[in-house]
């Protein structure tokens, strides 16, 4: 097992900007490569300073692909769409010529959405040539939750679907969530966390105990674990 890499900066401005230009090598570098790339990002508070910096990075954006790693199942109206945050703050500026593929529908569950989002993923290139994790408190990451009711066969190496409904105490709304097969085989993959009490998380996510208690470890412990990128 190797160590991730950890990268400390001073503020989420230096760390937006670092990050910004490891996600942009690692599509620069597939679109050598294929002719296209394509991102997977999360949700939440802590992206929007990375989001509005990478959007001005002088990229052909037009061959780059972006999706979430995982989605609540709401309307985009919904202060609580991942998607919407997207929109608001990466889809602009330079990267307005992205092409976007949200998680969500207007399908009731996420079971009865799945297909449509799976079929409208297939315009993507394949693998991810970047995915950018967060973590959350419990030490989730994606909807990857402790005490998900699938969450055994979202974290099993050798497991078939890569796109799985996910539902959990702690994650409100039911949810979608790419598996961790198809995120860690992305070329590059990192994971973006702010604050004393997120390292804190990290330090215990980092020590021994079951995956399945803290699912980011099973990528903390991958054979090729993320860079993490880490400010105060």
């Amino acid at each position: 097992m190797s160590l991730p890499a950890f990268h400390e900066y001073p503020d989420g401005d230096a760390l937006a900007a670092a990050l910004a230009d490891f996600v942009a090598a690692a599509l620069t570098a597939r679109i050598e490569k294929d002719g296209a790339a394509s991102l997977a990002v999360s949700g939440g508070r802590t992206p929007v300073r990375l989001f509005e910096t990478l959007s001005q990075r002088p990229l052909p954006w037009s061959k780059i692909g972006i999706t979430l790693v995982d989605e609540r199942w709401v309307r985009e109206t919904s202060d609580r769409s991942n998607a919407r945050l997207v929109r608001q703050h990466l889809l602009r500026g330079l990267a307005a010529g992205a092409r976007f593929v949200p998680l969500a529908n207007d399908a009731p569950t996420p079971e009865e959405g799945l297909y449509a989002v799976d079929e409208a993923l297939e315009a993507l290139n394949w693998p991810l040539a970047c995915a950018i994790l967060g973590m959350g408190d419990d030490g989730h990451t994606a909807s990857l939750f402790p005490g998900g009711d699938r969450l055994g066969e979202a974290l099993d190496p050798k497991g078939a679907l890569g796109l799985i409904p996910m539902r959990a105490p702690d994650a409100g709304e039911p949810r979608l969530t790419f598996s961790f097969p198809v995120l860690s085989s992305a070329d590059a993959l990192a994971l973006h966390i702010e604050g004393t009490d997120k390292r804190a998380v990290l330090d215990k996510a980092l020590g021994e105990g079951p995956a399945i208690d803290m699912p980011v470890r099973a990528f903390l412990r991958a054979a090729r674990p993320p860079a993490i990128f880490w400010c105060p």
